[in-house]
């Protein structure tokens, strides 16, 4: 392998170790759980409370000083107005929907292939827990550290080669990081638009806002309006009707303003401003390597586990 090469292994590498010690760690605790207080395992906002501290907290220190052994490049802080913010709220919002109906449309299919249903973790986790555990784990604590994790740490390492492929790389890590084909597509979509802001902006704090935005609309709000449809299905409550009705309104304006948005997204472009370095072969460069094929195959064989509905003993 040459160096750019290598450079990118060790990106694959550092992602491929930040999902195996969140597991590693998730293991330690839920044993020490059952050793200690076995009756907290059948409490679903205390295992999901745990699984974040795994996933995002513990794993934090060790992620952060391997990212920190790879150069960074000072990305320039560009403020935008709330016209312009407000164009990429309703873009995140639209990508959701775009991906959500993707990933729809492949797991019915796929369902219909191996003659099973495939259940959605999240969506799962979102209807079982309390509205307050995903306001704070969901809305706030998921936003900061993916957005550190995915945008941050990561693209201010590879925009040296370029804003088109540090925002490739950065939503492909991202939708495979979830782990289930119900979140890549949207994942996707949405963490190559949050790169698109964050290399635009060079401000993190806007793409943990659009992060916070959409995770509260589909985990906290969705909630509220699928619970005021079924009030209104035993019984007529003007104050369920205004509801559900402003958020329709909101929800089509958001994604008119979006569609919008996307249609002049072919001006979006950084004209080479941000490559140091041109690589001959970025993708092949960027992805044929150890490091990365690891990475990919490991988040490949989570999805198939969670597609067949297999379960890991451990």
């Amino acid at each position: 392998m040459n160096i750019h090469e290598k450079f990118f292994s060790k990106i694959g590498a550092n992602y491929l170790i930040l999902g195996v010690t969140a597991i590693i760690f998730q293991i330690i605790l839920i044993n020490i759980l059952n050793a200690t207080h076995p009756e907290y395992l059948g409490d679903i906002n205390i295992i999901s409370l745990l699984s974040s501290i795994c996933n995002y907290i513990l794993p934090f220190p060790i992620f952060y000083w391997l990212m920190k052994k790879l150069d960074a490049v000072k990305i320039e802080k560009r403020s935008v107005d709330a016209k312009t913010f407000l164009i990429y709220i309703s873009i995140t919002i639209t990508l959701m929907w775009i991906g959500n109906i993707i990933g729809l449309i492949i797991t019915m299919l796929l369902s219909g292939a191996i003659q099973s249903d495939i259940s959605n973790p999240v969506q799962e986790l979102i209807n079982s827990t309390d509205i307050l555990f995903n306001l704070v784990i969901i809305c706030i604590m998921a936003p900061i550290f993916e957005e550190i994790f995915f945008r941050k740490l990561l693209i201010d390492r590879t925009i040296k080669y370029g804003a088109k492929l540090s925002i490739i790389l950065s939503a492909l890590l991202f939708g495979l990081f979830h782990g289930n084909l119900n979140q890549f597509f949207y994942a996707f979509l949405m963490g190559g638009f949050f790169a698109y802001v964050y290399v635009k902006t060079g401000k993190i704090t806007y793409t943990i806002i659009l992060h916070a935005i959409v995770n509260l609309m589909g985990s906290v709000i969705s909630i509220q309006i699928a619970n005021a449809a079924m009030n209104l299905q035993t019984a007529f409550n003007p104050i369920d009707l205004l509801t559900i009705t402003i958020y329709l309104i909101a929800l089509i304006t958001f994604l008119i303003i979006g569609t919008y948005g996307l249609t002049k997204f072919d001006k979006a472009k950084f004209n080479g401003e941000k490559t140091e370095i041109s690589l001959k072969k970025p993708l092949k460069t960027m992805l044929v390597n150890y490091g990365m094929i690891l990475f990919i195959l490991f988040f490949i064989i989570e999805m198939i586990i969670q597609i067949f509905g297999l379960e890991l003993i451990i």
